[in-house]
């Protein structure tokens, strides 16, 4: 499988990602998902200390211990649980990422984690507090390198210019096309990567897609719209190829992007991915059609 490099880091990863979310906590199914992306190549898994109370964390660390120096291990910081385990709240403070730091190198079973992000972030953050932790860390050891995981354009402005954040981690779709208004091109001007995650928009990009239909509609769009953009964009580039292949090729067309992490619940789900991967790139023509098409719902007013 191809790599892209991740922003100004050393790290090269794979053009597939998993979004470890969604594995589960049976240990055996989990792993089995894990040891599938593995077979099929791919070499970034991405997790957080709040998936399943850390539990998460504490699966992925031991699927890919013995892989331990041929992976890249991401995860996240900064919502901190409840005592009760009933919410979290929001700690981006120096003193708390320091200390999570910690816990989640022991669930992971590793030394250092590859690539640290900031599991959301506001402008109101204490941000420079919150970087000096980052890249004390850094110094340290523990981390080779962070980033951010975000979609808001002052809170990105703010990392870019006083960080030495890698990547910025956001939500990117043909039906969720925000990115493309400011952070990408911004971003990619500045040499940060890009790690995408719900690429096939909880499955309407798929070939089950009217199924998934919601009469609250995703994310901007109405049911009423996505009853007219879906079957347009089947009928018109997925004729000879899989929607998934269409959905995964689209983000990986934007040079910013260097990892497309999709989540996946089973082996077939980590196979098909690597599948439409692998596939042909779109051309040109094929990537502005797909915006001619997708216009419907994008970019409303509190955009």
């Amino acid at each position: 499988m191809k790599k892209r490099k991740l922003g100004n880091s050393s790290l090269w990863v794979t053009e597939l990602g998993l979004g470890c979310m969604s594995i589960g906590t049976e240990e055996k199914r989990a792993r089995e998902i894990i040891e599938t992306a593995l077979d099929e190549g791919i070499n970034y898994f991405d997790t957080a200390d709040l998936y399943d109370f850390g539990e998460n964390e504490k699966i992925v660390g031991a699927a890919l211990k013995d892989v331990r120096e041929k992976v890249i291990i991401a995860t996240k910081v900064g919502n901190r649980w409840n005592p009760d385990k009933t919410g979290w709240a929001w700690d981006p403070s120096k003193s708390y990422i320091k200390e999570a730091v910690k816990q989640s190198l022991k669930r992971l079973g590793t030394d250092y984690i590859d690539l640290y992000q900031l599991h959301g972030g506001t402008i109101e953050d204490k941000i420079d507090e919150t970087i000096e932790a980052f890249d004390e860390l850094k110094s340290e050891g523990f981390i080779r390198y962070y980033g951010i995981s975000s979609i808001r354009p002052n809170v990105i402005r703010e990392y870019v210019k006083k960080s030495h954040i890698v990547s910025v981690m956001m939500q990117y779709s043909i039906l969720d096309r925000r990115p493309e208004e400011e952070a990408l091109p911004y971003l990619y001007e500045h040499g940060i990567s890009v790690v995408t995650r719900g690429p096939l928009a909880k499955g309407l990009l798929s070939d089950k897609m009217l199924e998934k239909i919601s009469p609250k509609g995703y994310p901007d769009y109405s049911q009423e719209e996505l009853l007219k953009v879906l079957p347009s964009l089947k009928e018109k580039l997925a004729a000879q190829r899989s929607f998934t292949e269409i959905a995964l090729q689209y983000n990986l067309a934007h040079p910013a992007v260097a990892t497309v992490a999709a989540g996946a619940s089973s082996p077939e789900q980590v196979r098909s991915n690597a599948s439409a991967v692998r596939s042909q790139e779109l051309t040109e023509e094929e990537v502005t059609l797909i915006k001619e098409i997708s216009k419907a719902g994008q970019f409303k007013e509190h955009r």
